[in-house]
């Protein structure tokens, strides 16, 4: 479906794609269901048979959500897609981000790095990437707002980055328009809806409280709210979209070709051995196991031992 974006009206964000099919309502329950403790509103405040309870509360519950077969064979099809291009800087293939528009139609998408601490956005990528510097201007509004935004600020205050959340969760529509991320930062870019998921295993462990990486997807003023549908789309692509922002940046900085030896080390690393142990293990001495570890973080351009073993294995579990 072709896309277009009017680069003159930056603040008044046009479609870029029209709803399709898949659009219609009627979907079978799939089974997709929320991976945290967020209860979904419906029209009446709840999820059938779940509390009343708003987002912000934490309860602990799961809600079943909807995605008919279509749509599990569109996503299979973008998930087995075999993607060559990068994004400029950090991110995910941006054919990818398309791809994921074509099945949740928006007006815009962003890819962020947050960084709530330090008052910072340390990447982002956008599309359209026309919109960029609206929302830039906008940042330092945006922060003084961010902590009385229950919305914006719930991943930083929960550490929950695999709900996929959306403005209905935490407001009705004359809560939401009385705020002030709404009223200062949202209405005046031309925003009125957002669904959004975090990529938890995009920063590893060590990167620090208040470090998120998230994904918005955005609708404009007088577009229909994002529906069960598109969070059952969502919750199911968000596990493929933490990987492809891991593989994109494997292929944006690749591992360094390493010694059997620093292999070895780097093994035991992961397994949790101390510098007492891996001596043991490898017959050498403490004092040769700190001179392989200074030069494995030399190697790999880190600093700590739990940094080297995200660095060289990307893919594993934290």
């Amino acid at each position: 479906m072709a896309a277009s974006f009017d680069g003159n009206r930056p603040r008044q964000l046009t479609w870029l794609l029209r709803p399709g099919p898949s659009w219609s309502s009627g979907y079978r329950t799939g089974s997709c269901h929320s991976s945290s403790g967020l209860p979904f509103r419906s029209k009446t405040g709840t999820m059938d048979g779940a509390p009343s309870r708003t987002a912000s509360e934490g309860a602990a519950m799961s809600a079943p959500v909807r995605a008919s077969d279509r749509d599990l064979r569109a996503l299979a099809a973008i998930v087995s897609e075999d993607r060559a291009d990068l994004p400029d800087g950090e991110g995910v293939p941006p054919s990818l981000l398309v791809d994921l528009m074509g099945q949740i139609p928006c007006d815009a998408l962003s890819l962020d790095g947050w960084d709530s601490g330090r008052q910072m956005c340390w990447f982002r990528q956008q599309i359209p990437s026309g919109a960029a510097a609206a929302y830039e201007a906008l940042d330092q509004v945006y922060w003084e707002h961010y902590w009385d935004c229950q919305l914006c600020s719930y991943p930083a205050r929960t550490g929950d980055l695999r709900s996929v959340i959306k403005v209905a969760d935490f407001y009705s529509v004359r809560q939401w328009h009385s705020t002030g991320m709404y009223s200062d930062h949202d209405r005046p870019l031309g925003l009125e809806h957002s669904l959004m998921v975090g990529l938890p295993r995009a920063l590893p462990r060590t990167a620090g409280p208040g470090r998120y990486v998230q994904l918005t997807l955005i609708r404009g003023l007088g577009e229909p709210d994002f529906s069960e549908r598109d969070r059952a789309v969502l919750t199911l692509l968000g596990p493929h979209l933490d990987r492809a922002y891991l593989e994109a940046e494997r292929r944006r900085h690749p591992v360094p070709r390493l010694t059997q030896r620093q292999t070895d080390l780097l093994r035991l690393l992961a397994a949790g051995c101390t510098n007492s142990q891996i001596a043991r293990r490898l017959g050498i001495s403490e004092g040769t196991v700190r001179t392989h570890l200074e030069n494995l973080y030399s190697r790999l351009q880190v600093s700590n031992r739990t940094a080297a073993v995200t660095r060289a294995f990307p893919d594993r579990v934290a």
